[in-house]
């Protein structure tokens, strides 16, 4: 497993691709505030409940002056069809290699019930103006995450 990020460590740039086609660059978004989350799989439970609780979060974190950007292994074609279905707001970005999440320490191992795999670790990384992390937190619940995560950065409840 790949060491994982931790606050004031240098944010890994990347491109991917979105669930639109187009790309995003991590770093052409420096000057501001970016919330990057890796979860495991579009259209599960877990990871559907996340992404509506980000999109539903969405203008608010906006108006405090972040971006969110969620990355799964998925297919541009698979996170626009999870899009679609959810109607989710936010950037979906696709890392079908997992090299990505592996350069954030958000693939490696983990247990899952009981034994341990290799597989995506549940995380989010809060990335400051000038792309260092200011926060880091690994193997989060999905359910009730945005609200921990905006108690966390002291932002009001939606």
């Amino acid at each position: 497993m790949s060491d994982r990020l931790s606050a004031g460590d240098v944010a890994p740039d990347f491109t991917l691709s979105t669930d639109t086609g187009e790309s995003v660059t991590l770093s052409d978004l420096r000057g501001g505030k970016v919330i990057v989350y890796f979860y495991p799989a579009a259209m599960t439970p877990g990871c559907t409940k996340q992404a509506c609780d980000f999109s539903e979060s969405l203008e608010s974190l906006k108006a405090d002056g972040y971006t969110v950007l969620g990355i799964s292994p998925d297919q541009p074609e698979k996170l626009a069809t999870f899009r679609d279905k959810e109607h989710l707001s936010l950037t979906l970005l696709s890392d079908p290699d997992k090299s990505v999440m592996t350069a954030w320490g958000a693939y490696g191992e983990k247990k899952l019930y009981g034994k341990v795999v290799q597989g995506v670790i549940r995380s989010t990384f809060v990335v400051d103006e000038d792309g260092t992390v200011e926060h880091a937190f690994h193997n989060v619940k999905a359910t009730g995450h945005v609200a921990k995560l905006r108690r966390d950065l002291g932002l009001n409840e939606d």
